[in-house]
């Protein structure tokens, strides 16, 4: 008999979150599903692990073909502690998801959903992030099933290439224009800090910020977002600037 897929989950929104259990839903559908989460938030951890204090893992919910757990840790390490002492053989997929809130653009780089991914990825895993454009807590995730469904049959039966990813965003919709296979936007944060005055004295600074767009071509994620469009944008862990590499061969350094 051929074993189901077995698919490894986590979030940065916490194993509470509307989300993930929105995601453990659907994916249930393809095989055994075991999910790994913070025990609370842990949005913009990127791909921090913790390194200085240790991290508590405990079994929050298990049924037949699922088992949730809670970790004290990063949304990275609880990839990495999954892997190492909870799975029970490889999975087959690594899923992210699905984030209250956009990782479009340049986001990607702090977002904690996309550190599941990348270090599934990293570990040689076929790995999807999943998010959606609303912060709500209660967001109705029901629009973005079909998506996934789609997206998660064709990496099952296709994987992906080796230091590869996928990133994928939904428009804030119950509806979509289409689905677009996408680049990076560029973007940067405007106004990040808001000053406050402390009560002894100084200041606290609390992080906000708008997201502002420097580009409006077709293909680029933030675009077909605000197009009402999906976006999936294929990521790779390999940073390595190539073209810059082969000019600087040339610099005599």
């Amino acid at each position: 008999m051929t074993e189901k897929p077995l698919i490894l989950v986590s979030n940065d929104d916490g194993y509470r979150a509307k989300g993930i259990n929105s995601l453990v839903s659907v994916l249930r559908e393809f095989g055994d599903v075991v999910a790994v989460a913070p025990h609370t938030g842990r949005s913009g951890k990127g791909c921090a692990i913790t390194s200085e204090t240790p991290i508590k893992v405990e079994l929050v919910a298990s049924e037949p073909g699922f088992e949730m757990y809670s970790c004290t840790g990063t949304p990275c390490d609880c990839i990495k502690v999954a892997c190492h002492a909870i799975v029970p053989r490889r999975p087959s997929l690594v899923v992210g998801g699905i984030n209250h809130g956009d990782n479009s653009a340049v986001n990607a780089h702090y977002s904690g959903t996309m550190g599941v991914v990348l270090e599934g990825c990293m570990k040689g895993i076929p790995s999807i992030a999943f998010s959606l454009c609303s912060h709500d807590s209660d967001a109705d995730f029901t629009p973005t099933f079909d998506v996934i469904r789609k997206v998660v049959a064709a990496v099952l039966k296709r994987g992906l290439p080796a230091g590869s990813c996928l990133n994928v965003n939904f428009p804030d919709s119950a509806s979509y224009a289409g689905v677009r296979i996408c680049r990076q936007a560029a973007g940067s944060w405007v106004n990040e800090w808001e000053a406050h005055e402390h009560p002894s004295g100084g200041k606290w600074w609390w992080l906000t910020g708008d997201f502002v767009v420097e580009e409006q071509g077709d293909d680029a994620d933030r675009v077909a977002l605000d197009n009402n469009y999906v976006t999936i944008t294929p990521t790779k862990i390999d940073f390595t600037d190539y073209a810059l590499l082969e000019d600087m061969k040339g610099w005599g350094l």
